[in-house]
């Protein structure tokens, strides 16, 4: 459901790749121009022939009875950079030393480790070959291999609709760093020191550790009797009590952040104005999207680990604490993140995957990606934690009580790290520059990918209101961010971040999306169609995982988290009152309800008896790409006459469907 048509491109990858190719509904509008084109929805097609060589990507649509050939990657070099872009996000950059911080660091990552060897690699290649194998993708897909959990679309539509609600309140934070770093150029960065926000956010506890004043001299040990744990670094008072203003909790919301608001309707007015005009760009933003934030990280890793208190923070990343993995906060958290940071689940993969040639080498791919994506994840991780050891060494507390951990670490940590560089003003636009772009990168994704789900599901009316109802949706959307940049917007933030687009709903669409693939479609004939596809024998541990493995480490994590459940914290310390978590469960339940839904919904309307509708409802509906056709004429795939004959049915059907209509 999130990536349906060949047009949309709704990848990272494929936005930068496809170089000024006109817009989506451009190409829907031509349909609309002949009636009889295949985006139509008319039986006859008429001969349309569009062809657009940007960016290192060849596609050629021929129509007149000619299956559609699916665009393809133009180089090796291409798909490697793409995936390098793909890798780079704010899941790596700002979730995952978050999540890794608020569960104890070493604790993190066991369940983390897990889930990607058993979950993670298994499942990227899943999606990928099945994308390959049919050249199509998207959440759709699932509704064609198994009608009856198409449901398992629509919730990743809701998802993506959450989501694209909450993240960019990220970067409206960010642009708030950048303008405010603007601002003060010529008089030092507006969190250098308490004396910056005397009279505003500078509070009696805020004590600056790198200052010239000792501790037992300073005033909030003189004057109020603060102990130096609990005082607050000017970069942490100047998050809390300037940028966010934050109340006590979710129940003292507060008024509007009117600045706040300002740069957030700044920034779905830049996402609109992209998604309007068409996802597109050029050789040279792909190769600078994925090189520029390597570049800022590795200037600012090397200034992190030569800062006193380095190796502590990298030891407390790597070092357990056993008691954490009792919590199924930390399964929950660091068995999902690994989804949320390849993408699994929410129909990427797909996309990315049916843009690769027939014989494209997607198994290589798989640990290609895997491993840019974790070391990525890994690589600012251990910059934050090395930060977090040098202010933990200045203000001689343990790295734990050091900051409260929540979902803003990223914008207390770098900001202090910028402070040991000089011009500080430089490298701190420097960095919220990459934010920025990484975070404007995803969330052009996402909301091109909401609008795509949406307009293809009800193409007569939405396609030819397409501008308004982008409109619409986007000014529906700021207005319901508003409440996440009130004076207790920290606090909603962080609800909408663990229950709707991770977490329980997370797992529970890639769970049934797997059962769909490898149950009905089926695990075997998928192995067998990546063998012929890439010419080379793939270890059975995967086949393993998908049958067996996956399913049952995702049951476990779901079930686990419910028998151990520990409601959701806030720094660790503000615990939500109950009706704050409800509202998490109803935003978890508000995606995943769509799977049972529309399982009910479909054996109610099906014809037949209930064996009957539940047999077609598990039965494929998908006809594979023109060289897998071949193949399975030709006796390379599926040696078993009855998977041969199958398959066979579905492109028989198909042709019978436009002769007839013919």
């Amino acid at each position: 459901m999130v990536i349906i048509t060949e047009k949309e491109a709704l990848t990272k990858p494929i936005n930068f790749i496809l170089k000024k190719t006109r817009n989506p509904c451009d190409a829907k509008a031509a349909s609309n121009a002949h009636p009889g084109s295949p985006s139509s929805g008319e039986g006859k097609e008429a001969a349309i022939d569009v062809e657009i060589q940007d960016g290192g990507m060849n596609r050629l649509e021929a129509a007149g009875g000619s299956e559609p050939e699916r665009g393809t990657w133009g180089s090796n070099l291409d798909f490697a950079m793409s995936c390098i872009a793909y890798a780079v996000g704010l899941g790596n950059v700002w979730r995952f030393p978050y999540l890794c911080f608020k569960n104890g660091g070493g604790a993190f990552l066991i369940p983390y480790f897990i889930a990607m060897l058993t979950c993670g690699i298994p499942l990227f290649l899943l999606e990928v070959s099945v994308g390959q194998y049919l050249g199509v993708g998207g959440m759709s897909v699932v509704g064609q291999l198994c009608p009856i959990f198409k449901g398992v679309g629509y919730a990743a539509l809701m998802m993506v609709f959450l989501e694209n609600v909450y993240y960019i309140v990220i970067v409206a934070w960010t642009l708030f760093y950048i303008l405010n770093t603007m601002y003060s150029l010529g008089s030092g960065l507006p969190w250098s020191s308490c004396g910056k926000g005397n009279g505003s956010w500078a509070q009696d506890n805020c004590f600056n550790p790198e200052g010239d004043v000792p501790y037992n001299q300073s005033e909030p040990f003189l004057l109020h009797g603060y102990s130096e744990k609990d005082t607050q670094t000017p970069v942490e008072a100047y998050w809390n009590n300037y940028v966010l203003q934050i109340s006590g909790g979710i129940d003292e919301v507060g008024s509007i952040r009117w600045e706040l608001a300002g740069y957030l309707l700044l920034a779905w007015l830049g996402a609109y104005l992209v998604v309007w005009k068409g996802l597109h760009g050029s050789g040279k933003i792909l190769w600078f999207s994925a090189m520029f934030p390597y570049a800022i990280l590795t200037i600012l890793a090397i200034k992190a680990l030569t800062l006193e208190g380095a190796v502590d923070g990298i030891n407390y990343l790597f070092t357990p604490d056993w008691n954490r993995l009792t919590m199924s906060e930390c399964w929950i958290d660091g068995g999902t993140q690994i989804f949320y940071s390849y993408g699994v689940g929410i129909g990427a993969l797909l996309a990315l995957g049916s843009y690769n040639k027939f014989n494209h080498n997607c198994y290589r791919d798989t640990f290609v990606v895997c491993s840019i994506n974790t070391f990525t994840s890994f690589y600012a991780a251990v910059i934050i934690f090395s930060i977090l050891g040098f202010m933990a060494h200045e203000k001689g507390v343990e790295i734990a009580d050091v900051v409260k951990s929540g979902p803003g670490l990223a914008f207390l940590v770098f900001p202090e790290v910028v402070l040991q560089l000089t011009p500080s003003a430089f490298w701190s636009l420097l960095f919220f520059m990459m934010l920025l772009a990484l975070g404007f990168d995803s969330q052009f994704c996402i909301l091109e990918s909401l609008i795509v789900g949406l307009v293809d599901n009800w193409p007569d009316y939405l396609r030819p209101r397409r501008l308004k109802f982008t409109t619409v949706m986007v000014l529906f959307m700021f207005v319901l961010g508003l409440p996440m940049i009130t004076n207790g917007g920290v606090y909603v933030f962080q609800l909408m971040d663990f229950y709707a687009a991770s977490g329980m709903s997370l797992l529970w669409a890639t769970f049934f999306q797997t059962f769909a693939i490898c149950y009905c479609f089926g695990a075997k004939k998928l192995y067998t169609c990546i063998e012929h596809m890439t010419g080379q024998k793939i270890s059975w541990y995967f086949y393993l995982c998908w049958m067996v493995i996956s399913p049952a480490f995702m049951m476990f994590i779901f079930i686990f988290y419910f028998a151990k459940y520990t409601p959701i914290k806030y720094a660790n310390t503000y615990e939500y009152p109950k009706w704050g978590e409800v509202l998490g469960f109803i935003i978890s339940s508000s995606s995943m309800i769509w799977v049972p839904g529309y399982a009910v919904y479909y054996l109610w309307i099906t014809p037949g008896t209930w064996n009957e509708r539940l047999r077609k409802g598990i039965t494929p509906v998908i006809k594979p790409r023109s060289d897998a056709i071949s193949a399975i004429h030709h006796g390379k795939l599926f040696p078993d006459d009855d998977d041969a004959e199958v398959e066979l049915k579905l492109v028989s059907s198909e042709e019978d469907k436009s002769n007839n209509a013919v």
